[in-house]
């Protein structure tokens, strides 16, 4: 059974939510303040945390931050507001989906269902199990990334776009593509949920625009994966 984390400061929507999700096999611990909820994440290690923009003390945002300082567990993000902005926030800080409120449960219950799911371990032949590149390594079976010998820490949609990028080298990717590939983002921002998502990628390996090493633009179509495979010349 599934672990989620609720953090909104609704105790009553905590309460609903926990005996819906039980229906799908789905254990909800809700926390209606952030402090309490970042102590739930570090002791009770969910398999996703859904979390509210509107927040006590500290918004959802200040919180997404600092999970995502520790932790790559997935997060939907929950906004009243329903503005494209705080979405666009959200995602820049590491949120895996969001949904705008009032919602109805069983949507959020199959956008909770189809985080996991990408998060989730793929089968792969053994043949196949490791992507190698000069100064980056993808484990297929583990879901782990080594950039120079050294562990990466990437969020579950950060992932599996390099794992999608990574196993057709060469290969441009229209952002349909890529978001038909890493479904969960709303419609209303697609071109640029794509683009956020690649700059946050870009970040943690250290490229850029002007010098890739493994992302590279393709001005007026998407992205291509450029590394040099292993014992290239």
């Amino acid at each position: 059974m599934a672990r989620i984390l609720l953090i909104d400061d609704d105790e009553k929507l905590g309460e609903l939510l926990g005996a819906y999700f039980r229906r799908f096999d789905l254990e909800l611990i809700a926390a209606s303040h952030p402090a309490r909820g970042l102590e739930l994440l570090e002791k009770e290690h969910p398999d996703l945390v859904i979390l509210d923009v509107m927040l006590p003390d500290q918004d959802g945002f200040q919180v997404c931050r600092e999970i995502r300082r520790e932790s790559s567990v997935p997060i939907i993000m929950l906004t009243a507001r329903g503005d494209v902005t705080d979405r666009v926030v959200g995602l820049e800080l590491g949120a895996d989906d969001y949904m705008p409120k009032p919602f109805e449960p069983r949507e959020l219950v199959a956008r909770v269902q189809n985080v996991l799911r990408r998060a989730a371990p793929r089968e792969a032949p053994a043949h196949s199990m490791r992507l190698r590149f000069k100064d980056i390594e993808i484990n297929l079976e583990r879901r782990s990334v080594e950039l120079e010998g050294s562990p990466l820490e990437l969020t579950t949609m950060e992932y599996q776009l390099l794992a999608l990028f990574a196993s057709q080298p060469g290969r441009t990717f229209t952002r349909d593509e890529i978001l038909n590939e890493l479904r969960g983002i709303d419609a209303q921002l697609f071109s640029r949920s794509v683009d956020i998502l690649v700059s946050r990628l870009r970040q943690k390996l250290g490229d850029t625009t002007r010098q890739p090493r493994f992302i590279k633009t393709v001005w007026g179509t998407g992205y291509a994966f450029i590394g040099v495979e292993a014992g290239a010349p």
